[in-house]
């Protein structure tokens, strides 16, 4: 039976076991351009369970629950979502056990896999989805007459192992490239740091140099100017026949009686973080909407006082604060590049979340930067395909506010997007409107390719110069001059043009590009050059 304790160093372990490996998992990326990201999502997801399991003691489904909100939060890229809702469907299975048997288990990951499917429009056979599935129905068919833990779970590993060497002939690219598919390594890897824990084998050690960050110092702030006490914490278990009345009613107590109040009213929980001097009144309001599962209530006056003494202890990690709304409509924007967010705060965006190609934002980032956003209605902008999936996630997760995620895959189409709000609009026609934007815009980019490979029967050495078409890969060059003409062939049906320039070219050598894209094109067309600063990517082309 696996219990509490027994789940907790599997997850640790799943989470070690990927971090070590998450460079292998990076390199097995098909696409040449510089995302090999994969491995690095995975691991930084499961990197927010672990944070939350060290000191973890409880059953089963307290365990279950702490991952799924954990991964839930901490999630990155598409990869990691998928992870995360792995591990949710799994949580919803194992509620109220203590632990749990082979066929518990079984149940449970196939529940997991059921929610992963779900959040994903168009599955594609060979991917991480179909490790997943496979290995759970191969699960479900051991536990029928199965009681024995490490052969259910050895059968599970093996059906993704196997699963994972025949994806090469499931997806064509990458037979191609003579490779397995990345996350679906990566869940392989997980499952077998889970599987040494459930063999007795003890939890895989982490191999990584974890970094230090330089600690804050909290000398200069007095502890007399701690308006609020006492940090209270609380999960309340929703009672069957809870109220909405009841659950604003408490959401009211919460949001008055301090600061740095957090109110997350989830489908079965509801989540409380708030600074206050009368932590008795938040928790004799919980309990009108249920039991409490967990409470937490430290001193942080009495904290601040033996951090300033002891100069070791780290400082209590606060929720994000709710911002007032002060306007109907708010947005938040990923982008990276000191240009482009200039681009997206002059078109009205309130806050930038940094984020892009290789550098994908959690959904907790996402999470994060609605709060702070001063309005009813958020619009989300992703700006990048692989981050479309947590800010997703971010928007149903937040119940607060209204957030609607527009699914921009390229910056060119969140500028599009911010061009085409209305003020004066209501929500359904700026929604509408925003979306027909972003599939008007035209988006080329030029980057270059981070390793040799083979791709859609083009041999591509490292180095050479890519020339991207609506996210795909068109043209492989050995400058970017020529690469540029090339890109220019398909401009010729635009009128205006947008060249930004990332931070590895040189505002002088844009100049002359520029120069040399108008040289190339119809005399009618305009162009205009912009300084993104964004990195991995020489130039991003916007046309209209």
């Amino acid at each position: 039976m696996i219990n509490g304790q027994v789940f907790r160093d599997m997850v640790l372990s799943g989470a070690n076991a990927i971090d070590n490996e998450k460079e292998k998992i990076n390199s097995l990326n098909v696409f040449p351009v510089p995302d090999g990201d994969t491995g690095i999502n995975m691991s930084l997801t499961m990197q927010a369970a672990k944070k939350n399991l060290i000191s973890f003691e409880g059953d089963l489904s307290k365990c279950a629950d702490v991952v799924s909100s954990s991964l839930l939060r901490g999630a990155r890229g598409n990869s990691g979502v998928i992870l995360s809702l792995f591990f949710r469907g799994i949580a919803k299975e194992l509620k109220g056990l203590e632990e749990a048997s082979t066929a518990d288990m079984a149940r449970a990951f196939k529940n997991g896999v059921d929610s992963a499917y779900k959040a994903v429009r168009h599955p594609t056979e060979g991917t991480i989805l179909t490790v997943m599935r496979l290995a759970a129905d191969a699960g479900l068919d051991n536990a029928e007459n199965n009681e024995d833990m490490v052969s259910f779970f050895d059968c599970v590993y093996n059906a993704a192992a196997d699963t994972l060497a025949k994806t090469p002939e499931m997806l064509p690219v990458l037979k191609q490239a003579k490779v397995v598919d990345a996350g679906g390594k990566g869940l392989l890897t997980i499952f077998e740091g889970m599987l040494s824990v459930i063999k007795g084998e003890g939890i895989i050690e982490s191999t990584g140099n974890a970094s230090v960050e330089e600690a804050a110092s909290f000398e200069d702030f007095n502890t007399e100017d701690i308006k609020f006490a006492y940090c209270t914490e609380c999960i309340v278990d929703k009672k069957a026949d809870v109220t909405s009345a009841e659950i604003e009613a408490f959401e009211k107590v919460v949001m008055n009686a301090g600061d740095s109040d957090v109110f997350v009213d989830d489908t079965e929980i509801i989540k409380v973080h708030v600074h206050t001097n009368d932590p008795g009144k938040v928790l004799s309001a919980a309990v009108t909407c249920g039991a409490l599962a967990t409470v937490k209530i430290e001193n942080m006056k009495l904290q601040h006082s033996n951090v300033i003494a002891e100069q070791g202890a780290q400082p209590e990690e606060k929720g994000p604060k709710i911002a007032e709304p002060e306007k109907k409509y708010g947005f938040v924007s990923v982008a990276a590049g000191a240009g482009l967010c200039d681009v997206f705060r002059d078109l009205g965006v309130d806050v930038i979340v940094e984020g892009g190609q290789t550098m994908n934002p959690s959904t907790e980032d996402i999470i994060s930067a609605v709060y702070k956003t001063p309005s009813e209605v958020v619009y989300v902008l992703p700006n990048n395909k692989n981050i479309y999936m947590a800010a997703k996630q971010a928007s149903e997760i937040i119940e607060e506010k209204q957030v609607i995620v527009i699914r921009t895959t390229s910056v060119p189409q969140g500028i599009s997007s911010m061009l085409a709000f209305d003020e004066s609009a209501s929500v359904e026609d700026n929604t509408a409107n925003m979306k027909a934007a972003k599939d008007s815009v035209f988006t080329a980019s030029m980057t270059f390719a981070a390793r040799d490979s083979v791709f859609e029967n083009s041999e591509i050495r490292e180095g050479q110069t890519l020339g991207l078409v609506e996210g795909k890969v068109k043209y492989v060059e050995d400058t970017r001059n020529s690469c540029m003409e090339k890109i220019a062939s398909d401009l010729t049906d635009y009128s205006y043009i947008t060249l930004f320039y990332g931070c590895d070219v040189e505002e002088a050598e844009a100049e002359e590009m520029c120069e040399h894209l108008k040289s190339v094109l119809p005399s009618d067309k305009e162009v205009v050059l912009v300084n993104g600063g964004q990195p991995v990517y020489y130039y991003l082309i916007s046309a209209e």
